[in-house]
């Protein structure tokens, strides 16, 4: 099992956020511009911790660097199915991660879900 999804299954942010590169970058399933940094990755890390509910991995995959692991949350009473692909660099710290999820009323949710949370992702961000 991989130490990101056992740090995600634990709810351990402070795990999570010893996991990430400082050159991280986060690709969100429902925004255009990819977010660069540690600081921020984790913010919003924590923010996706906050509106998903009944979250559980129910698939792993690994190829090397490359690991995808495939989840199931709800957002809002929406149901979704996802998936985190993670990179890791050459220390085994993770430089990228993309989030894809579906179905679009899933995604809806969460994008709604995660637009309430993003000034409070900014301030903790920030405060980092």
């Amino acid at each position: 099992m991989h130490p990101f999804r056992q740090a995600v299954e634990a709810r351990d942010a402070a795990a999570i956020e010893g996991l990430l590169a400082d050159n991280v970058v986060f690709t969100s399933p429902v925004a255009f511009k990819p977010y660069p940094g540690k600081a921020l990755t984790a913010a919003i890390l924590r923010g996706a911790m906050r509106v998903f509910e009944n979250f559980r991995y129910v698939r792993e995959i690994a190829d090397g660097r490359n690991h995808a692991l495939v989840f199931e949350a709800e957002v809002d009473g929406k149901a979704l199915t996802g998936c985190d692909f993670l990179h890791l660099d050459e220390d085994g710290r993770i430089d990228e991660i993309m989030v894809m999820v579906r179905p679009l009323s899933g995604a809806n949710a969460l994008a709604e879900a995660m637009a309430a949370q993003f000034p409070r992702i900014q301030q903790e961000a920030m405060r980092q």
